[in-house]
């Protein structure tokens, strides 16, 4: 029996790799989402709104026929406030010194949605983390990197970010980009099991 088809909305290679390294084969298409037009009443909503906007962006397509759909989105929940990826070097310099010693929240949305069926269901998956204390220095050889520009949150779990990273509380998968347990739980939901996605 061939795999239903899994389509991943996202542009994310941390996403890709961790589905594929879970025995997935997804198709990639990027929404085009305009991600600063979508607003929510905290960063848990919008994280999820996001990841609706965007699997529902792909989904219509004519692609998309008879596959399904995985989008996600992530922001760091601190103070109250959703971080997503700082605007430039600056903003990510001040957003580590203002991370470091403390504890934040990865909010990551998922938005499954079965075109065969018309089906959809999405959550929220929600991870702490607790920053180590860099030095000035380290986060500017850090922000140099480049990397912090194009994650959300100004880190990331699987790169350069890691040893300043002391621990998580929660999935660390969802603090790469997507939660694998939810991503299970929600095509149990829609019927399906992971087992049958499998390549």
């Amino acid at each position: 029996m061939t795999a239903r088809k899994l389509i991943l909305a996202s542009a994310s290679p941390a996403r890709l790799e961790l589905l594929k390294q879970a025995g997935f084969d997804p198709h990639v298409l990027v929404s085009g989402v305009d991600e600063d037009a979508v607003t929510a009443a905290d960063p848990g909503e919008l994280a999820r709104v996001l990841a609706e906007a965007k699997a529902a962006a792909v989904a219509g397509r004519p692609e998309a026929e008879g596959a399904l759909v995985i989008g996600c989105d992530s922001v760091l929940e601190l103070d109250g406030e959703a971080l997503g990826k700082p605007a430039d070097a600056e903003e990510a310099v001040a957003r580590w010194k203002a991370m470091r010693g403390r504890s934040g929240v990865l909010q990551t949305g998922h938005c499954l949605i079965d075109t065969a069926s018309g089906q959809r269901i999405s959550a929220t998956a929600s991870t702490t983390v607790h920053f180590g204390e860099p030095s000035d220095a380290e986060i500017a050889a850090y922000v140099a990197t480049g990397e912090p520009l194009h994650v959300a949150g100004a880190f990331t779990l699987d790169g350069r970010a890691a040893p300043f990273v002391d621990g998580i509380a929660g999935d660390h998968g969802n603090v790469i980009g997507l939660s694998l347990p939810l991503f299970r739980r929600l095509l149990g939901e829609l019927g399906l099991s992971v087992t049958e996605l499998w390549v």
